[in-house]
């Protein structure tokens, strides 16, 4: 197996469920209020470790009690967390999650994760070797996310880009993307159109070699030299969609640094996605992968 490196944001989630949406000014009764580690760069990590993956995480949490939780958090699940950095004088990033009948809402400030900076990057990145897997998103400032892609990129590191949340400037970084994997709003928006095959054409055109869209409850496809790959969701009780994409990628990331070829990493992202969404949380509510193992098996041996 080869290794995993993430780099990224870490938040504390802060979770309530609400019956519907408050209007301006609109106080509401909610209910299940959580406390727990998330963040887009975290969660993926943490999928990575509990899913058999060997990955280590850069980043930056506040000096506060929520940083030094998250970081042991990630270290409970495998990963290797030498390079979260703390900051002082600065609270590590929060999310603010409001669930309603399974779908989530977010409000993100972000904290110590705007504190990166290419030195991070450059810790991360020391000891990769080429076919190792480097997996980003966009919780921080994109600049250093930049400089990370392209040190991954110089020594050979399948590089994986998730542009969420989509940001200005996110075009910077495709000369030094393998694999993009945005949603459906995601990827409309960054190619302004919803056709697969228009969309993807733009992004091949920038250097990008696959692109996969994750499409929530209708699954997922996957574009590459003409090819068209697509696999529905797999129908499973939803209780938060909370961690679900990342659980998806940090799936996928386990696989290909097994050395699994990208159709069957993918099927087995699908179903680990499919068992988080059953669960309330973030990291919590990522599965082993005993666990996705075990499910599935129990499945085919009902049918």
């Amino acid at each position: 197996m080869r290794d995993i490196y993430v780099f990224g944001s870490l938040n504390m989630d802060l979770v309530i469920q609400s019956p519907y949406l408050p209007e301006a000014g609109e106080t509401l009764t909610g209910s299940g209020f959580l406390v727990n580690p998330g963040g887009k760069g975290a969660n993926q990590a943490a999928a990575c470790g509990k899913l058999g993956g060997r990955v280590h995480m850069a980043g930056c949490v506040g000096d506060d009690a929520f940083g030094q939780q998250m970081k042991e958090n990630l270290s409970r699940y495998g990963v290797d967390t030498g390079c979260v950095r703390s900051v002082e004088h600065v609270s590590s990033g929060i999310a603010v999650i409001l669930l309603i009948n399974g779908d989530n809402r977010i409000i993100l400030d972000q904290g110590a994760n705007a504190f990166v900076c290419v030195e991070d990057a450059e810790r991360l990145l020391k000891n990769a070797r080429p076919g190792d897997v480097l997996l980003v998103q966009l919780e921080t400032p994109i600049p250093i996310v930049k400089e990370a892609m392209r040190i991954a990129r110089e020594k050979g590191c399948i590089t994986i880009l998730n542009p969420a949340p989509l940001k200005e400037g996110v075009e910077a970084l495709f000369p030094y993307t393998d694999m993009i994997a945005p949603n459906e709003t995601e990827f409309a928006a960054l190619t302004g159109t919803d056709i697969l095959g228009k969309g993807s054409r733009m992004l091949m055109s920038a250097g990008i070699r696959e692109v996969i869209v994750t499409r929530g409850s209708k699954g997922y496809c996957y574009i590459s030299d003409g090819k068209l790959v697509t696999e529905d969701c797999i129908k499973a009780p939803v209780v938060d969609t909370t961690g679900a994409g990342d659980t998806f990628l940090g799936a996928m990331a386990v696989k290909l640094a097994d050395g699994e070829h990208i159709e069957s990493a993918l099927r087995f992202a699908n179903r680990a996605a499919a068992v988080t969404v059953q669960r309330r949380g973030a990291q919590v509510a990522i599965p082993t992968l005993l666990e996705v193992e075990e499910i599935f098996r129990a499945q085919r041996q009902r049918v």
